[in-house]
C-alpha cells in the first residue's frame, strides 16, 4: 500500500490505516525533502508500540512506488484557513500534481486500486482516471459527508451515533446533499422518529452543518484531519478487507446532459469490486441532485483539465 502527500491530511490518514492493521507493507511518499522519511521514522517507533509487524518505506518522488495494491492520492494545495476559499479552488492548482502522480505509478503499479483524496476530490479522481488510466478509481465522495450528517443527526434526535444511519450524495464540497431517504433511527425514518418523540427537527440546519463544519474547522484548528482519516481509513478497510459495505463514494457515473461519466458520491456497496449502488433506497428528487451535482463536477474537471501543461 501506499500514501502519497504526508501533509496534515495524509499523515492521520496513513496512520489510522497502519494501527487498523490494514497495511503489511506501507509506503509513505512526498516531495518535499526528508518529509515523508521523517514521518515513516514515527510510524516504525507506533508499530513497535502496537507490535504491528509492518514493513515501512519512505520516498520523495511517487515514480518510485512499485507493487502497490492500493495507492492513497493525497498529494496537493490545502485550503488556507481563514480564507474565503472553496474546495473548488484548489482545482487548478491540483490538477497537475494529481496528473503527475498518477502517470508516475500507472506502470509500476499494475491492477493497483486508487482512493483520491486529493481536494476538490471528485475533480482529482477523474483527472486520475484519465491520465493513469487505472481500472478502478473511487472518489472519497461523500462518505466524510456522511459521517457528518451522522454525527449531527445522533446528537439532534438524541441516540447513540450507532443507532443512526444516512448517507450524502452527490459533490464533496458546496452541491452535497443529504440523501433523506436513506436516513434512519433505530431503523425508522427520521422525521418519523423525531415526531414520535416529539424532538424539533430540522432539515436545513442540519445540511448547513454537514456543509460548513468544515470550515469551522479549518479556520480553527488549521485543517480537517482526524475525521477525515476516519473517513479514509474505513474505504481503504473494505477495498483491502472486501468488506462489501455501504460508502458514500463516487466513481464514474452517466447523466443525462453530461457528455461523459462524472464521479459523483453515492451509496455504494464497496469492496475488492465496486457496486451495486443503492439507487432504490433514493427517490426521484434526491436522483435529481444527484445529477445537478454531476453537471457541476463535470464543468469543474474540464476547466481544471485545460489548466494542466
Amino acid at each position: 500500500m501506499a500514501q502519497i502527500g504526508t501533509g496534515r491530511v495524509g499523515r492521520p490518514t496513513a496512520y489510522s490505516i497502519m494501527c487498523s492493521g490494514l497495511a503489511s507493507e506501507l509506503t509513505v511518499c512526498d516531495i518535499k525533502p526528508d518529509l515523508a522519511g521523517a514521518f515513516a521514522e514515527e510510524l516504525r517507533h507506533t508499530a513497535a508500540s502496537l507490535r504491528l509487524d509492518v514493513e515501512i518505506e519512505s520516498c520523495g518522488n511517487s515514480e518510485e512506488i512499485s507493487g502497490a495494491e492500493v495507492i492513497l492520492v493525497s498529494a496537493g494545495m490545502a485550503r488556507t484557513p481563514g480564507a474565503k476559499m472553496t474546495r473548488r479552488d484548489l482545482a487548478a492548482k491540483n490538477a497537475e500534481i494529481v496528473k503527475k502522480v498518477s502517470e508516475a505509478t500507472a506502470s509500476r503499479n499494475p491492477g493497483a486500486r486508487y482512493i483520491v483524496i486529493t481536494n476538490p476530490v471528485d475533480v482529482m479522481a477523474m483527472i486520475c482516471k484519465k491520465f493513469s488510466k487505472a481500472d478502478f478509481v473511487v472518489s472519497a465522495g461523500t462518505n466524510l459527508e456522511s459521517l457528518r450528517l451522522r454525527s449531527k443527526l445522533a446528537r439532534t434526535l438524541q441516540v447513540p451515533v450507532s443507532k443512526v444511519q444516512g448517507w450524502a450524495g452527490g459533490e464533496h464540497g458546496e452541491a452535497a446533499l443529504i440523501l433523506w431517504s436513506t436516513a434512519r433511527a433505530y431503523g425508522t425514518p427520521v422525521e418519523e422518529y423525531s415526531n414520535s418523540k416529539g424532538i424539533e427537527f430540522d432539515k436545513d440546519e442540519i445540511e448547513s452543518y454537514m456543509k460548513t463544519v468544515s470550515k469551522f474547522v479549518v479556520d480553527n484548528i488549521g485543517g480537517t484531519e482526524y475525521g477525515p482519516a476516519a473517513s479514509f481509513r474505513d474505504i481503504t478497510r473494505a477495498i483491502i478487507n472486501n468488506t462489501d459495505e455501504v460508502l458514500s463514494v463516487a466513481i464514474p457515473l452517466s447523466f443525462e446532459g453530461v457528455p461523459e461519466p462524472t464521479f459523483v458520491g453515492v451509496p455504494i456497496r464497496l469492496g475488492w469490486e465496486v457496486g451495486p449502488i443503492l439507487m432504490e433506497f433514493i427517490n426521484e428528487e434526491e436522483k435529481k441532485g444527484l445529477a445537478e451535482a454531476a453537471k457541476v463536477i463535470y464543468r469543474n474537471y474540464k476547466e481544471a483539465l485545460a489548466t494542466i501543461s
